[in-house]
């Protein structure tokens, strides 16, 4: 368990500097941690599940639906800085390997929001909702060893 503290706290080397002791001492502790992950979590999902209901609801409910989706994925994106920590979270998020991901992701989160509440474009929410969706899936799956390369071997077989 002290391992995987450390490694997704970011302390994959075990020497620690005086800057590491800092950190340590004004950082939380891991219990609080993981509540606020599941706290954080728990809200994403529950936004998420609300816009859903929302759906449903005459005339505002497509953009009732885009809002608290979108707000629902910042929430539950949002959930992992209290794990890894705020620093840690946007080094990892722009690693080469996710770079694409998380500019297409926070793109889609940022136009859901334009076109429910500038440009009143009921279908374009819509779309960049289902866009948010996979783009927040293909973000998540980048953090599971060669679970991406399994994805895609999967379509390909499935589609040929």
């Amino acid at each position: 368990m002290d391992k995987l503290k450390r490694v997704l706290n970011g302390q994959d080397a075990e020497e620690r500097g005086g800057l590491g002791e800092i950190v340590d001492t004004t950082s939380l502790s891991w219990g609080t941690r993981v509540k606020g992950f599941i706290a954080c979590f728990a809200f994403g999902v529950l936004c998420s599940v609300l816009g859903t209901c929302l759906l449903w609801v005459p005339r505002k409910g497509l953009v009732l639906f885009a809002v608290f989706y979108t707000l629902g994925n910042i929430a539950s994106l949002g959930s992992t800085i209290f794990l890894m920590g705020p620093v840690r979270q946007l080094k990892r998020m722009f690693e080469p390997t996710r770079l694409i991901a998380t500019i297409v992701m926070l793109l889609c989160l940022i136009l859901t929001l334009c076109s429910a509440f500038w440009w009143h474009n009921k279908g374009l929410a819509l779309i960049f909702c289902i866009l948010q969706f996979f783009a927040l899936a293909w973000y998540s799956i980048s953090f599971i060893p060669f679970a991406r390369d399994a994805v895609k071997k999967c379509f390909t077989v499935c589609l040929s």
